[in-house]
C-alpha cells in the first residue's frame, strides 16, 4: 500500500514542463490503497484522476488492469497526446517524463530499464544476482550482434531488450494503430511492443530512461517480477530467458531477417533463395503481399522450421558468452571495414 506513495511522489517531482495528468487504475484493492490515495493532494501543475474497479477473478491480473489504465489514459490524453505506464511499486526518475518525450521525437515507442531497488536487492541472495548478470551479459551481446547484422535506425547501439510497463512511453497516435494494448492476464507489455512492431513502428529501447522498481517477492501479479525472483530463491531456473538462443540460432535469425527486410524494402537479393533458407515455399508471396514487414515476418518466423526458438541451458551461459564475444567483436571490425568502403550488396551476399 504505502508503496504508492513512492509512486506518486516520483511522478509529482518530474523536472518537467511538460503538464501532466496521472491517471490511477485500482482494482481489488483490499489493503486500504484507495483511502491512501483519496488523501493524497498532487501539486498544482500536476492532475490526479482515479477509477476504482472490482473486476472478477478471472480478469483481476495486472495485464487487463494495465490494459484498462492506458484506455483511461489514452481517452484523457487525445489523439495527440503522449501515453507513459509504470507501476505502483516503481519510481521514475526525475528526468523521466522529459527524457521520454524527448525520444519520442524520433520513435513511436519507448521501452526503459527496470532497476531493482538497491536496499530490496540486498535481501536477495548473490546467487541469483550473479546468475542474472551472466544471462543480462549475454542478452546484451546477442542484441549488440542482431544491431551489427540488421541495424534498426530507430533503435541504435547502445540499447537495452527490455519491454517492461514499469517504463513504457507511447504516441497516442501509435497507441491507436495496433488497436490498444491487448487485455491479457500477464505479459502484456511485451505483447503490446510485438503488435508495434508488426505494424513498423518505431520502438526505442533508451538505456538512459530508467525507473527504480521493488525487489518483493510476494507480488499479486501472476508471472511478474516477484514471482520470478521468488521462484529462482526456491530453484534456479533449468533455462535462460525465451528470447536468448544458442549462438548460431542467434546468427541465423538475424542473417535471414536482414536478408528479408533488404528484399522487402528495396527489392535487393535473391528472395527465392531467401524461401529456400527459411524452408518456407510461399516466403516471396509472404513479402510481396504484406504491408509491414513486421507483420511479414513474424509470419515467417511462426512458419519457418529453422527459426523453432531453442533455449539456452543455464549451465551453458558462460561458454556461450565466450562465443558470442568472438563474434561480436569480429563483427565490430567488419562494420568498422565496411563504413570505410562501403558495399550494400556485400551486406546481403554475407547474410
Amino acid at each position: 500500500m504505502v508503496r504508492i506513495v513512492g509512486c506518486l511522489d516520483a511522478l509529482f517531482r518530474q523536472t518537467s514542463d511538460y503538464p501532466l495528468g496521472v491517471f490511477l487504475l485500482l482494482n481489488n484493492c483490499a489493503d486500504g490503497t484507495a483511502d491512501l490515495v483519496r488523501t493524497i493532494v498532487p501539486p498544482p501543475h500536476v492532475e490526479l484522476r482515479c477509477r476504482e474497479l472490482e473486476l472478477p477473478a478471472h480478469l483481476c491480473g495486472a495485464g487487463v488492469a494495465r490494459c484498462l489504465a492506458m484506455q483511461g489514459a489514452a481517452a484523457w490524453a487525445g489523439p495527440h497526446g503522449v501515453l507513459l505506464t509504470t507501476d505502483a511499486d516503481g519510481a521514475v526518475a526525475p528526468d523521466w517524463l522529459d527524457a521520454n518525450v524527448t525520444a519520442l521525437r524520433s520513435a513511436d515507442a519507448v521501452a526503459g530499464r527496470a532497476v531493482i531497488d538497491p536496499d530490496e536487492a540486498r535481501a536477495i541472495p548473490q546467487l541469483l544476482h550473479d546468475a542474472d548478470a551472466l544471462e543480462c551479459r549475454l542478452g546484451d551481446l546477442q542484441d549488440e550482434i542482431a544491431s551489427l547484422i540488421d541495424p534498426d535506425p530507430a533503435d541504435p547501439w547502445p540499447r537495452h531488450a527490455e519491454n517492461s510497463g514499469a517504463s513504457l512511453a507511447v504516441a497516442a497516435a501509435a497507441y491507436a494503430r495496433v488497436g490498444g494494448m491487448a487485455p491479457v492476464p500477464s505479459g502484456e507489455d511485451r505483447a503490446f511492443v510485438d503488435s508495434l512492431r508488426r505494424i513498423d513502428a518505431r520502438v526505442r529501447h533508451a538505456p538512459e530512461i530508467w525507473v527504480r522498481v521493488s525487489g518483493r517477492i510476494l507480488g499479486r501479479a501472476a508471472g511478474g517480477m516477484a514471482e520470478t525472483i521468488a521462484r529462482r530463491m526456491v530453484r534456479p531456473d533449468p533455462f535462460l530467458d525465451g528470447r536468448l538462443e544458442p549462438l548460431a540460432a542467434a546468427l541465423r535469425r538475424a542473417r535471414l531477417r536482414r536478408v528479408a527486410r533488404l528484399w522487402f524494402r528495396h527489392r535487393i537479393g535473391d528472395v527465392d533463395l531467401l524461401a529456400r533458407r527459411l524452408r518456407v515455399a510461399d516466403a516471396p508471396q509472404i513479402l510481396r503481399a504484406a504491408r509491414w514487414f513486421g507483420t511479414a515476418w513474424d509470419e515467417l518466423e511462426r512458419r519457418s522450421p529453422v527459426l523453432a526458438r531453442t533455449l539456452v541451458p543455464a549451465g551453458a551461459v558462460t561458454v556461450e558468452i565466450a562465443r558470442a564475444t568472438r563474434v561480436r567483436d569480429a563483427l565490430r571490425s567488419a562494420v568498422s571495414l565496411d563504413a570505410a568502403a562501403p558495399d550494400q550488396s556485400r551486406a546481403v551476399l554475407t547474410a
